[in-house]
């Protein structure tokens, strides 16, 4: 894995339902062909939708054997994390 490139993508502002479709396709080809990382950093609102479609994509690299890292996670992020109860289920995903 270690040899394996990364491509870098940024999540949007507005994570809702309409990004994840417009992401959908550009995540699936990164992680066919290798590892990926998704910068949080942009974040101002971020869907359930979105979150779990996160969750499917890291499921997908596994399945690859490749590896889904989620990068400068934004105040925003982070607190629909916490708001959901999500926290436990992303913080393998997080790099550092």
């Amino acid at each position: 894995m270690a040899d394996t490139p990364t491509k870098q993508i940024n999540l949007p502002a507005i994570a809702d339902i309409g990004a994840v479709d417009e992401m959908r396709e550009e995540m699936l080809e990164a992680l066919n062909a290798g590892n990926l990382e998704i910068n949080l950093a942009n974040v101002e609102r971020v869907s359930t939708n979105a979150l779990f479609m996160l969750l499917s994509a890291a499921q997908t690299a596994t399945n690859h054997n490749y590896q889904l890292l989620l990068s400068a996670p934004s105040e925003h992020f982070s607190n629909a994390l916490e708001t959901l109860g999500l926290e436990s289920a992303f913080a393998p995903l997080m790099k550092g």
